[in-house]
C-alpha cells in the first residue's frame, strides 16, 4: 500500500511542475468580447472566469481540455497545444425560439388560473406524437468514487488521476456542482411552463420565485420527481401546497426585519 502511494504522490509532483498558465480571449461568432464565461480546465479542475475584456488566464498544461461554458451560447471544448500559445475561442450564439404570446383572463379561482397560467410545451407534444427520442443529456465526467479505487487497487488496478480527484477533493466538487446543476435545470423547466403571474399573486416577488421553488424542492422533494417525468399537473399540485408555507416565513421574515 506504501509502495502504491509513494508512486503517487511522485506522479503528482511531476504533475505539479508541468502547470503553466494559460492565455486567451473569448469571443463571439462576429468577434465581439463575450465575458464572464466559466472556464473550467477538466484536468485539474481549476476554474475562473473571463473578464470584461473576455481575458482570462488558467492553470494547465500541454494536452489539458479546457472547457468554455456561458448561458446562451453553446458549450465549447479545447485541447491546449501550446500552453505558451493564446488559446483564443469563438463562442457559437444558441438560437433563441420566441413563444408565441396568449391573452389570458383570470376569475380569482386558484385551481382554474393555475391550469389557464401553465404553458404547453409544443415541440414536447409533437416528439411524443411522432416518436422522436428525447436529445441527449449533457456528458459528464463520473467523479472518482472511494469504493471503486479500493476495489481497482486491490485487483492491482492502481489508477493515478482516481486518487488524485479522491484526495485533493475534485470529486467532491464535481459533485456539488453536478447537484447544483440539476436544481436549476428543474427550476428552469418550471419556470418556462408557469407565468411568474401565478407566484406573483400568491404573494411571491419575481425576485424570489427561483428562491421559492428550490426551498419546495426541500419541503416536497417528490416535486422533483414529477419535474423529470416532465408532469406539471402534478408539479404545480405541490407547488400549491408549499405556496402557504413559504409566503408565511417570507411575510415573518418582513414582519423581523421590520421591527428591527
Amino acid at each position: 500500500m506504501r509502495k502504491n502511494f509513494t508512486v503517487f504522490f511522485f506522479f503528482l509532483t511531476i504533475y505539479s511542475f508541468g502547470q503553466q498558465k494559460i492565455s486567451g480571449k473569448t469571443l463571439s461568432e462576429n468577434d465581439m468580447i463575450v465575458t464572464s464565461v466559466l472556464i473550467v480546465n477538466i484536468s485539474n479542475d481549476q476554474k475562473v472566469y473571463s473578464n470584461s475584456q473576455g481575458e482570462f488566464s488558467i492553470e494547465g498544461s500541454e494536452k489539458d481540455e479546457i472547457r468554455f461554458i456561458k448561458k446562451g451560447y453553446e458549450r465549447a471544448s479545447k485541447k491546449v497545444i501550446d500552453p505558451k500559445s493564446p488559446m483564443n475561442v469563438v463562442l457559437v450564439r444558441i438560437p433563441e425560439e420566441i413563444e408565441e404570446v396568449e391573452i389570458i383572463s383570470t376569475t380569482g379561482d386558484l385551481t382554474k388560473d393555475s391550469k389557464k397560467l401553465t404553458k404547453i410545451d409544443k415541440k414536447e407534444q409533437l416528439q411524443k406524437a411522432i416518436g422522436l427520442p428525447k436529445s441527449p443529456e449533457k456528458p459528464r465526467e463520473t467523479p472518482a468514487e472511494v469504493k471503486q479505487v479500493l476495489l481497482a487497487a486491490a485487483f492491482g488496478n492502481l489508477n493515478i488521476q482516481s486518487i488524485y480527484d479522491l484526495v485533493s477533493g475534485k470529486s467532491r466538487r464535481q459533485k456539488r456542482w453536478y447537484k447544483y446543476e440539476d436544481i436549476q435545470l428543474d427550476i428552469a423547466w418550471i419556470r418556462k411552463r408557469i407565468d411568474d403571474e401565478y407566484f406573483v399573486k400568491e404573494d411571491i416577488p419575481a425576485e424570489r420565485i427561483s428562491e421559492f421553488l428550490e426551498f419546495s424542492f426541500i419541503v416536497k422533494p417528490e416535486i422533483r420527481t414529477y419535474v423529470k417525468a416532465q408532469n406539471i399537473n402534478r408539479v404545480m399540485f405541490g407547488l400549491d401546497n408549499v405556496l402557504p408555507v413559504y409566503v408565511d416565513r417570507l411575510k415573518k421574515n418582513n414582519n423581523t426585519a421590520e421591527e428591527k
